[in-house]
């Protein structure tokens, strides 16, 4: 559990990993990019804020985005029910490791944990 909400990886294969993400209502994940993998989102029920970029949009059940590698991304839950999405992986390392955060809710970034 992390304090924005969880995920659970439902397949990984080689050059791709599949998760269902839900964030809490209210929450929202990092600003952060990854260099190694690019990330296509859908989402299954609820609201989603989705910062890529300098893009921001507002998606609800059946639509998705892509976030490009090395792109800066954000998602939120703007709603008052569970965001509920499918995030699709795909690059060359999926580690969690692979994570630069630019600002964080959570005091996760290099800069906040000092």
């Amino acid at each position: 559990m992390r304090p924005w909400g969880s995920f659970t990886i439902l397949e990984e294969g080689r050059g791709y990993k599949i998760k269902r993400i839900e964030v809490k209502p209210g929450h929202r994940l990092s600003l952060q990019m990854h260099h190694h993998r690019s990330e296509h989102w859908i989402v299954v029920s609820g609201t989603a804020r989705v910062n890529c970029g300098d893009q921001e949009l507002v998606l609800c059940s059946n639509q998705s985005t892509y976030v490009p590698q090395c792109t800066s991304h954000r998602l939120e839950n703007p709603g008052v029910i569970p965001l509920v999405l499918i995030e699709v992986q795909n690059g060359e390392y999926l580690g969690e490791d692979d994570i630069v955060r630019f600002q964080d809710d959570y005091a996760r970034t290099a800069s906040q944990i000092k």
